[in-house]
C-alpha cells in the first residue's frame, strides 16, 4: 500500500492549491474564499526514494461550530495517514489558530512537517522563524502557487515516510456517481463502501470538489468510485466556486468509465436529469439510473416518476433502473450488480465472422433505402478497438447522421448484443465495389 499524507490546516491557507502543486494537475478547487474545499480530495504522486504516495486534501480546521461535520472528516483523514503536511500562511504570520490546530495534530501522534505557504514575499521569508514555535518534526519555505521550495518539500517529506512502493497500482474501473444538488449522491457513497467516506448533508451544493474512494471486492471487479458536485444550470450557480465546481464534475463524467445517474425519485425526471444524462451519453459513457428517495414516494409520485421515466430510458437506451433507498440502505445491493453487467458490455469484443453474419440478417430483414433509384448496399463490419462498442460498417454509401436506416441499424445491433445503457457507436463508411464479406 502507498504511504498516505494528509495536508492540513487553517481555511484559505493554499492546501489545494498545494494539493494540485503536489499532484501535477487541477482536481482540487482553489478559490480565495475560505472553506471551498469541503470534502476530503485524494490523489497520488510520486516521490523520489519512497516511490508512490497517496496524498489527502482536506477542509480547513477551525474552532468553533462544525454543524457540517467538516473537522471529524479532517480528523478521519489523519488517522488514515502516515504523516502531515500542516499548511500555514507566511504572509499572515504565526497565529492562535495555528497554534490551536497544531495541539489538534500532536494528539493524533504522526510526524508533522510545518509547509510555511505564501512566502514569496520578502516579509514572510523574513519572519518565518517564529513558525518554529510549533515544535514540528520539519518545517519548509515554499510558495504552492509558485512552486517554489517544492524540492525542499519533497526532501523534508522523505525523511518521515516509509517505502510508498515503486509503482501504481492497477486502475479499477472509473464510476462518476452524477446527479441534481442534494440528490443523495454521497449517502449513495456511503452506503457503497459501508462507511462515512465523503461528507453527507442536506444542504444543497455540499458537495463541490469530485472525491475518488476506491472500492474493492472479493466476488468482483473494484470500481473507482467519484462523487461529484451537484450539477445545476449555468443560470443557477450562485458563487465563483460553484461554478468551478460544475466544471470539474462534468470533466468527471470525460474520465470515468461508466455512469450512475442518482436521481431524487420523489420529485420524479426532471430537465435538469435529462441534461446530466444527455452529457454522459455523447460523451460515451455507459449507465445505470439509481431512483434514491424510493421509501418516500406515495402513489402520486411514483405515477409522476413513471410518467417521466420513458424520456429518460429513451435517452439513454434502456439502462438498468436501480429502485434505492440510500438513508435505509434499501435496494442499494442491486447497484454494484448493474454496474458489473454494464461495465462487461461497455467493453464488449464481437469477432468479425460473428458481427457480419448479424449485419446480414439485419439488412435482410428490413429492405435498405435506395437513393435515385440506386440501393444502400452492406458489404462487411468490423469493430474498431476502445470503448464503448463501435462498429464500422463498409458500404457502397454512407448514411447521414440521423437517417432513419442508421438509426434501425443501431437499435438492432444493440438489441442482437445486449447492449442497454451502452452508446453503441456506428461508423459507417463508403467503399466502392467493395466484396461481401471481410478481406482475408
Amino acid at each position: 500500500m502507498p504511504a498516505a499524507v494528509a495536508i492540513v490546516g487553517r481555511p484559505n491557507v493554499g492546501k489545494s492549491t498545494l494539493f494540485n502543486r503536489l499532484i501535477g494537475r487541477r482536481q482540487a478547487i482553489v478559490h480565495g474564499t475560505p472553506g471551498v474545499t469541503r470534502d476530503r480530495l485524494v490523489g497520488r504522486f510520486e516521490l523520489e526514494r519512497r516511490g508512490v504516495v497517496e496524498l489527502v486534501d482536506t477542509g480547513g480546521l477551525a474552532p468553533g461550530d462544525d454543524t457540517l461535520g467538516l473537522n471529524a472528516q479532517v480528523e478521519f483523514a489523519i488517522e488514515e495517514s502516515d504523516a502531515l503536511l500542516f499548511v500555514v500562511d507566511g504572509r499572515e504570520g504565526l497565529g492562535a489558530a495555528d497554534e490551536q490546530v497544531m495541539e489538534r495534530l500532536r494528539g493524533h501522534g504522526r510526524p508533522i512537517v510545518v509547509v510555511v505557504n505564501k512566502s514569496d514575499t520578502r516579509a514572510a521569508r523574513e519572519g518565518y522563524q517564529e513558525f518554529y514555535a510549533l515544535g514540528a518534526d520539519g518545517l519548509v519555505l515554499m510558495s504552492a502557487e509558485h512552486g517554489m521550495g517544492l524540492g525542499d518539500l519533497h526532501d523534508e517529506l522523505s525523511a518521515h515516510l516509509p517505502d510508498a512502493g515503486d509503482a501504481l497500482e492497477p486502475e479499477a474501473s472509473g464510476v462518476a456517481v452524477v446527479g441534481r444538488p442534494n440528490v443523495g449522491k454521497s449517502s449513495l457513497i456511503n452506503r457503497l463502501l459501508g462507511s462515512e467516506r465523503t461528507l453527507v448533508s442536506p444542504i444543497a451544493g455540499t458537495t463541490r470538489d469530485p472525491i475518488d474512494s476506491l472500492l474493492q471486492r472479493a466476488d468482483g471487479p473494484d470500481y473507482l468510485l467519484v462523487d461529484t458536485a451537484g450539477i445545476r444550470r449555468r443560470s443557477q450557480v450562485q458563487d465563483a466556486p460553484e461554478e468551478l465546481a460544475v466544471m470539474l464534475a462534468q470533466r468527471q463524467i470525460e474520465r470515468a468509465e461508466l455512469v450512475v445517474l442518482v436521481i431524487d425519485a420523489s420529485l420524479g425526471i426532471t430537465t435538469g436529469d435529462l441534461a446530466i444524462a444527455d452529457a454522459a451519453w455523447r460523451a460515451g459513457r455507459s449507465s445505470i439510473i439509481a431512483c434514491n428517495k424510493w421509501d418516500l414516494l406515495d402513489e402520486e409520485r411514483r405515477d409522476r416518476l413513471e410518467g417521466g421515466w420513458e424520456r429518460l430510458a429513451e435517452l439513454f437506451a434502456r439502462p438498468s433502473r436501480v429502485n434505492v433507498s440510500a438513508l435505509t440502505g434499501r435496494g442499494v445491493g442491486g447497484i454494484l450488480p448493474a454496474l458489473d453487467r454494464v461495465r462487461e458490455r461497455h467493453a464488449l469484443r464481437i469477432p468479425t465472422s460473428e458481427l457480419n453474419r448479424m449485419v446480414h440478417r439485419i439488412v435482410a430483414r428490413h429492405q435498405p433505402p435506395a437513393e435515385r433509384g440506386r440501393p444502400w448496399r452492406f458489404f462487411y463490419a468490423a469493430q474498431v478497438h476502445g470503448t464503448p462498442p463501435t462498429f464500422l460498417l463498409f458500404a457502397n454509401r454512407r448514411l447521414k447522421r440521423g437517417h432513419t436506416y442508421r438509426k434501425y441499424l443501431e437499435n438492432q445491433l444493440r438489441r442482437a448484443f445486449d447492449l442497454d445503457g451502452v452508446p453503441l457507436r456506428l461508423v459507417v463508411r463508403e467503399r466502392r465495389g467493395g466484396a461481401e464479406s471481410p478481406p482475408g
